[in-house]
């Protein structure tokens, strides 16, 4: 069962787009957290143009948002995928997903810790 490599072709690789576009949908749409998370980034944004900040504070702010973005993203998809896997509960499961949890909490902290080093000079000193 020799398989050909399928060719490679820009017009696929864009339309490619709309599965990573509607995924951003469902998680913004379904995913409390992820809500939750959009605001606080909407909040960091808002409060990032207000202050001017440097380019390289620019790059801290939007990289630590990001990073928890992407991990509640993964949390999610892991949760998702481990209640398909074992509907019912799973002591190993609940491992999987506790450290899913953690992998957030871990961005989270440093999303908190870049934000006040940015930004608590900025507004009170």
């Amino acid at each position: 069962m020799n398989k050909e490599p399928q060719k490679f072709s820009i017009i696929d690789r864009i339309k490619s787009f709309k599965y990573a576009f509607h995924g951003l949908k469902l998680f913004f749409i379904h995913d409390h957290n992820g809500r939750v998370h959009l605001f606080a980034a909407i909040i960091a944004i808002g409060l990032s143009f207000y202050l001017k900040l440097s380019p390289l504070e620019w790059v801290a702010i939007l990289g630590v948002i990001s990073a928890v973005i992407v991990t509640e993203i993964l949390n999610s998809a892991i949760e998702k995928l481990a209640d398909v896997v074992s509907p019912a509960f799973h002591p190993k499961i609940k491992v999987v997903k506790d450290l899913a949890a953690a992998a957030v909490l871990v961005a989270a902290f440093l999303a908190v810790a870049v934000g006040a080093i940015i930004f608590i000079p900025k507004l009170f000193l």
